[in-house]
């Protein structure tokens, strides 16, 4: 993967709410899988709830407001030469993207005008209108708001504690949550949580659709990355390499649930899946990278 040196980094699209506080955390406790102690017990049980809207945060509390971010250093920072080399700002540039493939590709494929949303960044914990979280849910979309939130720390985790090092992996995961952007958009997520409502035994399954929806839009808009541009123009990618799709496809294994609960010791259980198996996970992205189009993406369509 090579980004463009000349793309602008538009930080209007991010707002950065690090160290300033947040509100404090969800007051929920995080639960450690198989009876292993410790931090990385910790780390592994809560990477079960990656991705957006499946950990329960939504549910948590309703409402609770967000205070507003200072982009000024990001801004400074961003402009700079050296830019690309920082990990907030490339970050930034993938949301770019990301905001740019959708902006064209849901008016042509679903007929709807694409909202831009925020990504926010913060450290610790965060007050959303979901209410508050901490970075122990990992990234997250909030539907009650319409933002994206992520503490970056957890690519650290993602890399140490998972295996997926790749730096592809950072933009797979910003693509899924703005997956679930599209979604909230097209009213995917409203319609699949009333449909939990009336089959409450099926619930598990339908956020597995969700979420496995949400990894083939990503998967469709790394097929469409390089041809994304900044508002001057200018492409945001030069390159994307087929080494940089297998460590999205590496990930995407790497956080299925299966591959979650095995890792954290305890036996598998498809009753308690949310997001997917690694096999699955991996078939989805696959198929919106190989077709392009989220019209392929109907996971609600048919069996998995």
């Amino acid at each position: 993967m090579e980004l463009n040196e000349n793309a602008r980094v538009d930080t209007s699209q991010v707002e950065d709410r690090r160290g300033s506080g947040g509100g404090g955390g969800m007051g929920i406790p995080i639960p450690i899988g198989g009876g292993r102690g410790g931090i990385v017990g910790i780390i592994i049980a809560v990477l079960v709830a990656l991705v957006g809207g499946g950990f329960g945060l939504n549910a948590a509390t309703n409402g609770g407001g967000s205070e507003q971010g200072d982009n000024t250093s990001l801004e400074q920072k961003c402009s700079a030469q050296d830019a690309l080399q920082q990990l907030d700002c490339r970050n930034t540039l993938y949301v770019n993207s990301i905001q740019a493939y959708w902006r064209t590709a849901m008016p042509e494929v679903f007929g709807e005008q694409y909202r831009p949303s925020k990504t926010v960044f913060f450290s610790q914990n965060v007050s959303t209108g979901c209410g508050a979280a901490d970075s122990g849910v990992g990234p997250f979309y909030c539907p009650a708001d319409d933002l994206v939130y992520i503490d970056l720390t957890f690519y650290r985790l993602l890399a140490d504690q998972l295996g997926a090092q790749g730096e592809f992996a950072q933009p797979y995961v910003l693509a899924h949550e703005y997956g679930h952007h599209v979604q909230d958009l097209l009213g995917t997520e409203a319609q699949m949580r009333r449909q939990q409502q009336r089959d409450p035994q099926n619930a598990n399954t339908l956020s597995v659709k969700l979420e496995l929806q949400a990894d083939c839009y990503a998967g469709a808009w790394a097929k469409n990355a390089t041809g994304t541009a900044d508002e001057q123009g200018q492409k945001i990618f030069k390159s994307i390499t087929d080494q940089d799709i297998q460590q999205a496809i590496d990930t995407a294994e790497k956080i299925g649930d299966d591959a979650i609960q095995q890792r954290s010791g305890r036996p598998v259980n498809p009753d308690e899946f949310t997001h997917g198996t690694s096999e699955q996970r991996k078939q989805w992205f696959t198929k919106g990278f190989s077709t392009g189009d989220p019209k392929a993406c109907d996971t609600f369509g048919g069996s998995l």
